[in-house]
């Protein structure tokens, strides 16, 4: 039997995903505010993942190290991301997020956002992170199909995702059933 889901109740997991709907219906917004609208929701749906996923216990060197968010190319989404996150605690870590230039700095990340500005070198930015325990996530058009974990896609005006399992179980990442249940589409075999 399905348990009925409001916002308002005292359940953690009801309440996370009431923020992804949340999340959803304010990438529904149009007019001039709709690039600020959408780096809040994709900010938002990150510091989500950080909550649905689960890296290997050998990622962290220690209990006290934070889950680093690290920002990939030109986007407001780092900036949004910040505001965010602080003073957030997601397994009893805290969340950083890094604006980086380059794949080579990702080796410390949990979660790479990779940008639009990036789809030249979406190719050899997911090659380069393959089997790093890194929850890949990008904006281009078929990011998941071509390797990445998580890839957004506006559809009907709305922000959504699609979650390629394969690329997870490449990254030794255990991702919620929750949080599959809410991607659009869950690719299982990818590049």
């Amino acid at each position: 039997m399905r348990r009925r889901t409001e916002c308002g109740g005292h359940r953690k997991p009801a309440r996370i995903l009431c923020v992804f709907a949340l999340c959803a219906a304010m990438a529904t917004h149009a007019g001039e505010n709709l690039p600020f609208v959408e780096s809040q929701v994709k900010a938002a749906f990150l510091y989500n993942f950080a909550q649905f996923v689960e890296w290997p216990r050998e990622t962290f060197r220690n209990s006290s190290d934070p889950i680093n968010l690290c920002i990939l190319g030109l986007t407001p989404v780092g900036r949004t991301l910040q505001n965010v996150v602080r003073d957030k605690v997601v397994g009893g870590r805290t969340l950083a997020v890094h604006n980086i230039t380059n794949v080579g700095q990702a080796g410390n990340c949990q979660i790479l956002f990779v940008s639009a500005s990036e789809q030249k070198q979406l190719h050899a930015i997911l090659d380069a992170t393959k089997t790093s325990d890194v929850l890949t996530v990008g904006e281009t058009e078929n990011f998941a199909a071509e390797g990445g974990v998580v890839g957004f896609h506006r559809d009907d005006g709305r922000i959504r995702f699609d979650l390629n399992l394969q690329a997870a179980q490449r990254e030794r990442l255990r991702v919620s059933s929750k949080l599959a249940s809410l991607a659009i589409s869950i690719l299982t075999v990818g590049k």
